[in-house]
């Protein structure tokens, strides 16, 4: 009985030894490894944090530029609205400019043809062929007085060097030496405009 006591004690401390043995040899983490793992952890979780604060960035400043965009748009449209209303308005007064562009210069020569028809009636029945030409030469005069008012002068042409700018030579004539390529004739007057000339001088040059 005493032999199979210390034969069950001596198993029983055989086994306690061999679990000590066994826990002795598991590794252990050293502390600097356990620190190195916990720093590794946040710096994980740190840059986790970022990234997503960053997506959160990104998103928010999509956002102001799809705002900014769309004003542009806008903007862009009102732009365009306002020019296609601009072009449609200044058409149309171009258009009534061209209308109405000699309007002064009809009501200023009415009174013309007021004096032109009256003479006409006059001369059916006149016998005074001198009192007719004064009443002409009134009418023309007063004609003339308008043209001059609205910028219309003659062109000097006779006996002055041939201009192509202004004259229009539409024949030669023979011509002593001192009027070799002047104006010897006038056949229709020129006119400027202001400064433009309107219609050149017919004339025959010398030769």
């Amino acid at each position: 009985m005493k032999n199979t006591d210390g034969k069950n004690v001596a198993s029983w401390w055989s086994k306690t030894k061999n679990r000590m043995s066994k826990d002795k040899e598991a590794p252990e983490l050293e502390p600097n490894e356990a620190t190195a793992e916990t720093a590794a952890s946040a710096d994980n979780m740190a840059a986790d944090a970022n990234v997503s604060g960053q997506e959160a960035q990104t998103v928010d400043e999509a956002e102001k530029l799809r705002g900014e965009i769309d004003e542009l748009n806008k903007k862009y449209l009102y732009l365009m609205s306002e020019f296609e209303n601009y072009k449609r308005r200044t058409s149309k007064e171009r258009l009534e400019l061209f209308k109405t562009a000699s309007k002064d210069m009809i009501v200023e020569l009415l009174p013309v043809l007021d004096d032109f028809e009256r003479g006409l009636q006059v001369m059916e029945t006149a016998t005074d062929v001198a009192s007719v030409r004064t009443g002409v030469d009134l009418v023309y005069n007063k004609f003339r007085q308008v043209m001059v008012s609205k910028g219309l002068s003659p062109i000097e042409a006779a006996g002055n060097e041939f201009d192509p700018e202004l004259h229009e030579a539409i024949s030669q004539a023979p011509a002593g030496p001192e009027a070799v390529n002047k104006v010897v004739q006038e056949v229709e007057k020129g006119y400027r405009l202001h400064d433009t000339v309107v219609r050149y001088a017919k004339v025959i040059v010398g030769v």
